[in-house]
């Protein structure tokens, strides 16, 4: 079982390099071909992962820009739209506080023109009454036209308000 064989140990190195060289032709080669091929092909995967990774990178940038420069403008906006209802508040504000003016002077007004017609009333009905009351102390009927115009005189001399 140990013994060697001398032609045996010829026919089988001559086999097995007959073996390496038709594995070297026909199966190596191929085989070293399609693993530098899948080489190739992982080490351009990694590379275009890496260009998308740097793209992905970029774009995360950029939107973040986009976010920081649209709530500048919302700010912007909200800030504009604060002062415009500010002013428009202050606008409402004085209209309404000339309304409410110009709704008191005329009332002013009015309360002047009532009184000046009170006091008109006034002052005839107490001419009236004077006469009367002249006609009544003197006991004789006067010319009651006469008598107005006498205490029309005397009221006209006396201070207006």
């Amino acid at each position: 079982m140990f013994d060697i064989n001398p032609g045996l140990s010829i026919w089988t190195t001559v086999v097995f390099v007959l073996l390496v060289l038709v594995l070297g032709k026909f199966a190596w080669k191929p085989l070293l071909k399609t693993l530098q091929d899948r080489e190739k092909s992982i080490r351009d995967s990694l590379e275009q992962a890496e260009r998308a990774r740097m793209e992905a990178a970029e774009l995360l940038k950029q939107n973040e820009r986009n976010m920081a420069r649209a709530d500048e403008e919302y700010q912007k906006v909200v800030r504009e739209a604060k002062a415009l209802g500010e002013k428009m508040k202050d606008e409402i504000v004085n209209k309404a506080r000339q309304q409410a003016e110009h709704e008191l002077q005329s009332a002013k007004e009015e309360i002047r023109r009532d009184i000046d017609a009170a006091k008109q009333q006034l002052r005839s009905e107490v001419a009236d009454l004077a006469v009367k009351a002249a006609g009544k102390i003197l006991d004789e009927t006067l010319d009651p036209a006469k008598h107005k115009k006498i205490v029309d005189n005397v009221l006209n001399q006396l201070p207006k308000n």
